[in-house]
């Protein structure tokens, strides 16, 4: 049995290489989002020309990036949002709402200081931890039932 797993969320870290890595002899398939920050937001503009409100250049890229989530998260057995640090990640939160309503199950990341802001979500996730670790250790049981060592 093999896995589809969506990463989703913070952009600024390389968590997603970590649980890769942790997972590297398994039998997953990762996607992402564009994690180049800049590519991201100007994508709609660099491929459906410029706009003079910032309000329109961030619409045509958030759409060009939704029509990527979304499918991603469709075909995902398995969706991880990572919630940062630093940032307030709305993206991230949308993308764990978009999974729970599709019926995926959802992994969260975050730290002991988000809990309480991100509660809801929490109690929308089957799993919430805070290290890549955690999340490659439930993806390993998930497939083969092996606890860690």
């Amino acid at each position: 049995m093999g896995l589809k797993v969506y990463l989703a969320g913070e952009i600024h870290t390389n968590w997603r290489e970590d649980i890769a890595q942790g997972c590297k002899d398994l039998d997953i398939e990762f996607t992402a989002p564009v994690t180049n920050h800049s590519s991201s937001d100007d994508c709609g503009v660099a491929i459906m020309g410029a706009e003079t409100s910032k309000f329109w250049h961030d619409n045509k890229g958030a759409k060009l990036n939704a029509i990527r989530t979304r499918k991603a998260i469709e075909d995902a057995d398995i969706v991880v949002v990572r919630f940062g640090e630093k940032y307030k990640q709305w993206n991230a939160a949308f993308d764990a709402g978009q999974a729970y309503a599709m019926g995926k199950s959802l992994i969260v990341m975050h730290q002991d200081e988000h809990q309480h802001p991100l509660k809801e979500i929490d109690a929308a996730a089957l799993a919430v931890v805070n290290s890549s670790l955690q999340v490659s250790q439930i993806l390993r049981y998930v497939l083969d039932g092996s606890l860690p060592k």
